[in-house]
């Protein structure tokens, strides 16, 4: 199971797709910018961004579905009220329209990509993610706190949902099912925790035997998660949570950075997260370092890196629950 929003979802399910597991996504439903922010403004509607964003992940690969993929990932560059406009936004803003409801119009899109694995919308109640800054300043809706441009010394406090939120059940049943829960990459306050602050969310998460995999993300944020290293991530996690207990492992990118991205990401106030391997022990129990750097104009996690390092830590993880049981089993003859 992978939870968090639309990039970090996607690329995670981008790499962990053609692996032997069966795939879910828990989603945000938070997004309040861009296409997606448009249509919830304009027609009432729970935001699609990031759901589309996890359909395309896990669609076809035969022609049809990668067809299907391009067209779902289109952008309008032109016309009245058109520009801007992701196609597979207004797709299933329509089939919500059509069928009456979100998961219906979900189902249907699943079907025209060809989707293996389930999409899930970790709520269905409409709410705005609210962020509190250290200042008592409060900033209402994902798009205000994703993009703030001001005052970003000003760091944030803690996040709420506004109203309360509840869970969409079958979310609860994925959880309890799942062997592996795998918790971002992605914004930390507008892409992670907003599933956790669902009611029932944390506590389901908590109770799951499923392991608890925490992707670490590659750069810093302005406004969002300056300074921070491996181990604030985690530990913003578990206070989410409700837990003193440490995450089970932490998957951390340990390729070199290309100089001239570093300066140009430097440029707009992101700098490389740094791996606390003393402050990591108070929050995960074991660290795992793997190159998952992809080749680009941008840094990004390499979906079939990351995909294979998390796969890596399943296997070893469930060899040793069974060499564990097997010597319990032993003990007891």
């Amino acid at each position: 199971m992978v939870v968090g929003g639309g990039t970090g979802n996607r690329t995670t399910l981008t790499g962990l797709k053609n692996q032997d597991c069966n795939l879910s996504a828990v989603v945000a439903m938070t997004d309040s910018g861009g296409s997606s922010g448009r249509l919830r403004e304009e027609l009432g509607q729970l935001p699609h961004g990031d759901i589309r964003q996890c359909l395309i992940a896990l669609a076809a690969e035969d022609d049809h579905g990668q067809f299907m993929r391009r067209l779902f990932d289109y952008r309008f560059s032109s016309g009245n009220g058109l520009s801007g406009h992701n196609f597979g936004n207004l797709l299933l803003t329509a089939l919500t329209e059509v069928t009456g409801n979100t998961i219906t119009a979900i189902d249907e899109a699943s079907q025209m990509l060809g989707v293996e694995g389930q999409v899930l919308p970790v709520t269905l109640t409409r709410s705005n993610l609210v962020a509190r800054l250290d200042d008592g300043t409060e900033l209402s809706g994902e798009s205000a706190i994703d993009l703030r441009r001001d005052n970003l010394n000003i760091r944030i406090d803690y996040v709420r949902l506004d109203p309360t939120a509840y869970v969409y059940p079958p979310v609860l049943e994925a959880i309890e099912q799942a062997d592996a829960i795998i918790l971002g990459p992605g914004d930390i306050y507008t892409s992670v925790l907003p599933n956790l602050l669902v009611e029932d969310v944390s506590a389901a998460i908590l109770a799951s035997q499923a392991v608890k995999i925490h992707v670490c993300n590659l750069m810093t944020k302005p406004g969002e998660s300056d300074g921070f290293r491996a181990s604030d991530f985690a530990g913003l996690l578990m206070a989410y949570l409700g837990t003193t207990e440490p995450l089970d492992f932490l998957l951390v990118n340990d390729a070199p950075y290309p100089e001239r991205l570093l300066q140009r990401y430097a440029s707009d106030g992101q700098l490389p997260v740094e791996l606390d391997l003393e402050g990591c022990q108070q929050a995960v129990r074991k660290v795992v370092t793997r190159p998952m750097l992809a080749a680009g104009v941008y840094l990004r996690h390499d979906p079939l890196a990351l995909g294979s390092a998390i796969m890596e830590i399943v296997g070893d993880n469930c060899s040793s629950q069974k060499d564990l049981l097997a010597r319990v089993e032993n003990q007891g003859r």
